[in-house]
């Protein structure tokens, strides 16, 4: 017992002592060589994937800026409909129509800025 634990101590020694070999000048280049396409490439797909982020990000904040363009005209036709209401016969009729005309052109511009 005592002789097969030597010379597996021994075996591990010899192995562990290979460890710190220095490579050929030529393994080192390959060496180096794969190690920097492969941090390029790291780098490029890292870069790639900000990209991407930074696009649907984007993306949100204008669809967010939207939709808070179409509550202020949404907000903006209930005020011009209220101050209608202070008018009478055909101008009050005239008036809501051009709040109304004026709503729906906004509301179509909110929505193409949302797309």
């Amino acid at each position: 017992m005592i002789k097969t634990m030597t010379w597996a101590a021994l075996a591990a020694l010899t192995l562990l002592s290979g460890c710190n070999k220095a490579e050929s000048p030529k393994a080192v280049a390959n060496d180096v060589a794969e190690a920097q396409r492969d941090a390029s490439k790291d780098m490029a797909d890292a870069q790639r994937d900000v990209s991407k982020d930074v696009q649907d990000a984007n993306k949100t904040i204008n669809n967010d800026q939207a939709d808070v363009q179409l509550a202020k005209v949404e907000g903006d036709h209930k005020v011009a409909i209220e101050k209608c209401e202070a008018m009478a016969g055909d101008a009050q009729k005239n008036c809501k129509a051009d709040a109304d005309a004026v709503y729906d052109n906004a509301k179509a511009n909110a929505k193409a800025a949302k797309q």
